[in-house]
């Protein structure tokens, strides 16, 4: 218990401050969302899926070429320590193209097609390569904010389908090749690969669409949250992360 306490009282105070406000904030947000307040939601309200899946052959083909080094892709937890909770191991691995709206141009360019089309995504916060290695699990969790909706697109599915899932509230939901589904991070959901293949997805986060006061709060609260060092630290260890690829590659 002291331990917490002593945690908390390190917390800058925007960031204590910006937890205490959260759920004031995501109640702005929800009321003024332009798409439903639930689980999961229809593709058909995001225009930008029917794209991504149209080319999802080629994503498919970069994602593959990223995975015959899947050796050089870092796990989740060693660029974004913060995310230790709930990447205990590191089965978690992830080649991000976009963090928080800001491109790492090294993976983009391994990735041109996939980084080129999530570009297009409106209110893009982040994109990435999301693999989960064979008995993966991510513990049941919660997002911090309902300014963000996430979308999956199942790029590499073990063959045993019906063991690797998301759960999200009630729904437990599987990935197939090429397709994308919708879902709000803010209600509790946990993944597990009970196989021995590797699950690898295209994960994106994005901007929930929203209007007024609500679209005022949604801003205010991604805007410190791009600035927080939270941000800043996994930016850095990306780059060193790859700085070190770099020279690999050169020996």
């Amino acid at each position: 218990m002291a331990a917490n306490q002593q945690d908390k009282k390190k917390r800058p105070l925007l960031v204590r401050v910006g937890k205490a406000l959260r759920p004031w904030f995501n109640n702005l947000i929800a009321k003024d969302s332009l798409v439903p307040n639930t689980p999961n939601l229809d593709n058909k309200l995001f225009p930008w899926v029917a794209a991504l899946e149209k080319a999802a052959p080629l994503m498919v083909k970069e994602f593959q070429a990223v995975m015959a080094e899947r050796e050089r892709v870092p796990a989740l937890r060693d660029l974004s320590p913060d995310h230790r909770r709930i990447a205990p191991d590191n089965r978690w691995k992830s080649f991000f193209l976009y963090g928080y709206g800001i491109a790492v141009p090294e993976n983009c360019a391994k990735a041109p097609v996939t980084a080129q089309l999530v570009a297009g995504i409106p209110g893009l916060c982040s994109a990435l390569f999301s693999i989960l290695e064979p008995g993966g699990e991510i513990p049941p969790h919660k997002g911090v904010t309902k300014g963000m909706l996430n979308a999956h697109m199942g790029l590499g599915v073990p063959r045993d389908r019906d063991n690797c899932w998301i759960q999200v509230a009630d729904d437990k939901l599987h990935w197939d090749e090429g397709k994308v589904f919708v879902f709000d991070d803010t209600y509790r959901h946990t993944v597990q690969n009970n196989t021995d293949d590797v699950r690898g997805i295209l994960f994106i986060q994005f901007e929930r669409p929203t209007r007024g006061l609500g679209r005022l709060m949604q801003r205010i609260f991604l805007g410190g949250v791009k600035k927080s060092a939270f941000v800043k630290d996994a930016k850095d260890n990306i780059e060193r992360w790859n700085r070190i690829q770099a020279e690999l590659e050169k020996a």
